[in-house]
């Protein structure tokens, strides 16, 4: 394979993410291919290719291997771990992982939106207030970690958020709104349960933060094939396999189950709040 030696027209690129792009749509043009003729070509889909061009998702390592062998070029691969390693900090991406295998995924959220059910607005508003040199990379990151519901199999996914969480107004009443919208459709899924925590319940198991469960395949094959709680911190999280604290999870959250509303009247609620929005 020929090697592409990385360079941009200006020299610096805003993101990692933006290169990338910048140089696959390059590469696209000069063979005179359409987004669906490569996204067949390189066993995607049109849509995925269009993210990548315009840096909405982090590069997969099993798509960029496909485009390195579609091109006949040795790149995509090599500058995918570049992407992933400055989009997730060294201590999450090993979560990210998980998740990525997970056939389970309960989270229970206290401060903001679930990251797999963010919009790009979203996420996009709640990441800038930190700063980051590297936002634009963030939020393709956290978009790409919503790529499990589009495998074979999507994960069966349950998700409880304070009221509190809904009526917080990250990025103004335009971005909240679509963000509604977005947990309302999410709730209709066969595979997903929303359900909001009312703020009069004010004491529960959720008080010490944000936790996730993550359950995996019984077949004896899957790694790791217990199940792992991932608790939130201030500057970071951390993964939890000890049985006795992954007990203590579960049950936190079967707990937080009870407390909350139904499905049915949490989706009552969003659909009241969403409805309050619009009017303004």
């Amino acid at each position: 394979m020929a090697t592409l030696v990385m360079e941009t027209d200006d020299g610096a690129p805003a993101s990692l993410a933006g290169f990338l792009g910048r140089q696959l749509r390059k590469l696209r043009i000069e063979r005179g291919w359409s987004q669906t003729e490569l996204a067949t070509k390189a066993h995607t889909t049109g849509a995925m290719i269009s993210y990548m061009e315009n840096a909405k998702r982090v590069l997969a390592p099993d798509l960029a291997r496909d485009l390195d062998a579609t091109f006949g070029i040795d790149f995509f691969e090599e500058l995918s771990a570049l992407v992933i390693a400055h989009a997730y900090p060294s201590w999450f991406l090993p979560y990210v992982e998980l998740e990525r295998k997970a056939t389970t995924i309960l989270s229970f959220q206290s401060q903001i939106m679930p990251g797999l059910l963010q919009t790009e607005e979203y996420a996009r508003a709640m990441l800038a207030a930190v700063r980051p040199d590297n936002l634009d990379d963030l939020v393709a990151a956290r978009m790409t970690r919503q790529a499990v519901f589009d495998r074979d199999e999507p994960p069966h996914t349950w998700f409880i958020v304070e009221e509190q969480v809904l009526r917080r107004g990250i990025g103004g009443p335009a971005v909240i709104r679509s963000q509604l919208e977005r947990l309302l459709s999410a709730g209709q899924h066969p595979r997903c349960v929303l359900q909001v925590l009312p703020e009069e319940v004010a004491a529960h198991p959720g008080l010490a933060g944000a936790f996730t469960m993550l359950s995996f395949g019984q077949d004896g094959e899957t790694d790791p094939p217990q199940d792992v709680l991932y608790v939130d911190g201030f500057s970071r999280g951390r993964t939890a396999l000890d049985p006795d604290e992954v007990n203590e999870g579960a049950r936190s959250y079967d707990l937080l189950r009870s407390y909350a509303l139904s499905p049915e009247e949490s989706a009552t609620a969003s659909a009241h709040m969403l409805e309050g929005l619009t009017k303004r």
